[in-house]
């Protein structure tokens, strides 16, 4: 008996050690926020100092020394996120965490992303190549300072790599995956697919915007595409095929909204510009809240002093204020990429043809290292193109030419835009910087406003040719200065037709209603203050769903089915909004998706019948040919297994009662907010139990808000930030973020506020009172 007590004590004292053991691990990686170090790096003394939401503050001598300290923070606090991203970019991420990642490595990798960025550090101007490189310095130096490496390689068993100068590069590849469709022009290759089994006449129905819910800054429409008739493509006389999986989920694809008002509008005279960035959302934030100040005989009073969110991994402020000019971005979803067909040799399949006669394809044998596991190998032929990636659909080898192959599409032009000093050099800008091309919407402290498309390759196109001709210079691209209301809006929407579209493209234009929201929103008021933007931004009003409910309603009417008693009570009375208690709402938006898809169905299954792994293409709603199907109700294009469009929609409607009628408390307990439940996760969450998981992860509650609408939130996916900013006004500007400044669980940071980002409270863009400061001295 005293043998077993004995070893019950041992076992427990054992388990307190290996608690208190790991636990002090998991505390040296915490950052150093207190007290003086001397290092090597800044040309002189810098000071970095912290608020209580742990927004940093950086005092420096120079833009140099500011880049290094900024470096040195993210080193300490994001060196893992900053990990994540370059090694998305380059292919490189199962060698960190395993063989989950290699399918993710084979994508990316076949782009050498890591090739190209390599080549563009070596291209850099010496002024952003010295930038990149105190940086990269401060980073390193800022990782090297920390007790024990980042806890997240503590749990992996690997040490970190060292950062360098290109991996700043490969922050922005990062960065051109997430907004340019993951590299795989899905779109186009969807559509090529669509035309291959449909009438040209049907899939242009199918794929054109509805003009009824654009917002373009020029005001111009879309022509209406009228939908074909029988004679062209009748499903009645068509073999038929078994029902397809079409469902096509309300796509939450990267975007933002931004809006501006003239100084006319508001109370001090300056511009007021407003931007949420909607990315997946994670912990920590992709952003970093920072202020840099630092002499420049430029600046007002010889201090600039740049305030909003950084990009870990990179040196610039992303968008913010720099006191004179305030700037924000949307995804601009242009078309950046195309397809080109391949004519291999016959003879030699290791030759294809060019117009300038044959050429051999330039071959690398890629190798995926995989963490735990055996490496893979990756065959890349590269074509004057660019590398296949896919194939047409006769099996023609496709070449992919993108814009973020090309090492000069890679640049820290954005940097720029600290230094503006009014709308128009802000605008001025937009040509230079190596980004993939946004919207860029810039207001100055005299009043005025102004839109441009930033991202200096917009490709040229000739009729007829493969590939590229060139590329856009300064004098094509569009810009809009001071427009006579004083209010300019952008929201992944088509912003302008006529010779601009036809230079820019539609990589997959938002619908627009959400646009239209935020237009109409704008122009109900004729004065603004910050708070007003806010509002706008946390509209969650279901404008677009409107006449869906109408035809839900009509619908339960028209069955007269005693079954969707249940759904006629929980839709009796229409909110109108995507508010976290609504059962009507989470019912009309079901009732759309499952119309969709029944109606798309028959059009699907053939492209399903022929390519097995068609998807519908991205960004390619249909919403004006369902409607006008639904309100012109031809019979030609109505899927067979259907006697009117009536069964259709009684069976779309039985679906959605169906579906919320499962589950505890039936269809009166499905609200919004039991679907849209946040699920905003550190990355490595998953591979932890679920009660450590907790301490990491932001808690699970139901959010607002959905796409179609200013507030876009989906569960891990919505604003990464909302700011208002006044230039020369920063003290009455607001900055929120979701998931806090840290990653780290025991950070003070941690966390630090996401409420007020989930309540949607203004937070003040500058820093409040320092609570902790860190000095940094030159070591000579």
């Amino acid at each position: 008996m005293r043998r077993a007590r004995h070893l019950l004590i041992g076992l427990l004292l054992l388990a307190v050690l290996v608690v208190a053991v790991g636990y002090a691990a998991l505390a040296g990686s915490l950052a150093r926020l207190d007290g003086t170090l001397a290092l090597a790096g800044p040309s002189a003394p810098v000071t970095l100092t912290r608020d209580a939401r742990g927004t940093l503050t950086v005092q420096a001598a120079n833009r140099r020394d500011a880049a290094w300290a900024l470096g040195f923070a993210h080193g300490q606090d994001r060196f893992f996120q900053m990990d994540l991203l370059r090694r998305v970019a380059a292919g490189e991420l199962a060698a960190l965490v395993g063989e989950k990642a290699a399918d993710v490595d084979m994508r990316h990798r076949v782009h050498r992303l890591r090739a190209v960025a390599e080549a563009a550090y070596e291209f850099l101007p010496a002024g952003q190549r010295a930038t990149v490189d105190a940086y990269r310095d401060g980073v390193n130096a800022g990782l090297a300072s920390l007790r024990v490496r980042p806890w997240e390689y503590l749990l992996l068993r690997q040490p970190p790599k060292p950062w360098q100068g290109e991996d700043t590069l490969l922050a922005l590849g990062a960065m051109y995956l997430d907004l340019n469709e993951d590299g795989t022009n899905g779109r186009e290759l969807g559509l090529m697919r669509l035309h291959a089994v449909l009438p040209a006449a049907l899939v242009d129905a199918l794929a054109a915007p509805d003009p009824t819910w654009e917002a373009a800054l020029d005001g111009s429409r879309s022509a209406d595409v009228a939908l074909p008739g029988p004679g062209v493509f009748d499903l009645r006389a068509q073999p038929r095929l078994a029902s397809a999986a079409t469902h096509l989920p309300a796509e939450a694809l990267p975007g933002s909204n931004s809006f501006a008002v003239a100084g006319a509008l508001t109370e001090n005279g300056a511009a007021l510009v407003a931007d949420d960035m909607h990315l997946g959302l994670r912990v920590p934030d992709i952003w970093f809240r920072a202020r840099l100040r630092f002499p420049d005989a430029t600046a007002p009073g010889g201090m600039r002093d740049l305030n909003g969110v950084t990009l870990p991994g990179t040196p610039a402020l992303v968008a913010g204020s720099n006191g004179q000019v305030a700037w924000a971005f949307t995804n601009s979803y242009g078309d950046w990429m195309d397809f080109v067909r391949v004519a291999r040799d016959k003879a030699d399949p290791s030759y294809y043809a060019t117009p300038a006669g044959r050429a051999a394809f330039d071959v690398h044998d890629e190798v995926i290292e995989v963490a735990g596991g055996t490496a893979r190998h990756l065959k890349v032929e590269d074509t004057a193109w660019g590398p296949v990636v896919a194939s047409d659909v006769d099996g023609t080898p496709l070449a992919l030419s993108w814009i973020a192959h090309r090492p000069d599409a890679f640049n820290l032009g954005i940097m720029g835009l600290e230094r503006a000093a009014d709308v128009a050099s802000a605008l001025d800008v937009g040509p230079r910087a190596g980004m993939p091309p946004q919207n860029l919407l810039v207001g100055d402290r005299a009043g005025h406003v102004g839109w441009t498309l930033i991202g200096n390759a917009i490709p040229l196109r000739t009729v007829g040719a493969p590939g590229w001709s060139g590329f856009a210079d300064a004098s094509r691209y569009p810009r809009l200065v001071d427009p006579a209301d004083g209010r300019l809006w952008t929201a992944n929407n088509r912003t302008v037709g006529g010779e601009a579209l036809a230079l820019l493209g539609n990589g997959g234009h938002d619908l627009g209603a959400r646009a239209q929201q935020i237009r109409d929103d704008l122009r109900a008021r004729e004065h603004f203050v910050p708070g007003d933007m806010l509002s706008i931004q946390l509209d969650d009003r279901a404008v677009f769903l409107s006449r869906w409910n109408d035809l839900l309603q009509a619908t339960l009417v028209h069955t007269g089915d005693g079954a969707l008693a249940p759904l006629r009570r929980a839709t009796a009375t229409w909110t109108g909004h995507a508010a976290v208690d609504s059962v009507d709402y989470r019912a009309v938006r079901a009732f759309r998706q499952n119309v969709r898809d029944l109606v798309l169905a028959p059009f699907a299954a053939r492209a399903k019948a022929r390519f097995p792994d068609f998807t519908w293409p991205r960004g390619t709603t249909a919403e004006g040919a369902v409607w006008k199907m639904l309100v012109g109700r031809p019979v030609h294009l109505l899927d067979p297994k259907w006697a009117t469009w009536d069964d259709l929609l009684a069976a779309a409607a039985r679906k959605t009662m169906d579906d919320l009628a499962t589950g505890p408390g039936g269809i009166e307990a499905r609200t919004w907010g039991e679907q849209n439940t946040a699920r905003i996760a550190h990355p490595l969450a998953a591979a932890l139990p679920g009660f450590l998981a907790r301490y990491l992860d932001m808690p699970a509650e139901p959010l607002p808000g959905d796409t179609d609408m200013p507030r876009v939130q989906a569960p891990a996916f919505g604003a990464s930030e909302r700011f208002a900013i006044s230039p020369g006004h920063e003290d009455e500007s607001y900055l929120e973020m979701p998931g806090g400044q840290s990653g780290h669980p025991l950070s003070l940071f941690h966390g630090a506020g996401h409420d007020e980002w989930v309540q949607g409270h203004l937070t003040p863009l500058l820093p409040g009172p320092t609570q902790h400061t860190l000095l940094i001295t030159p070591l000579h």
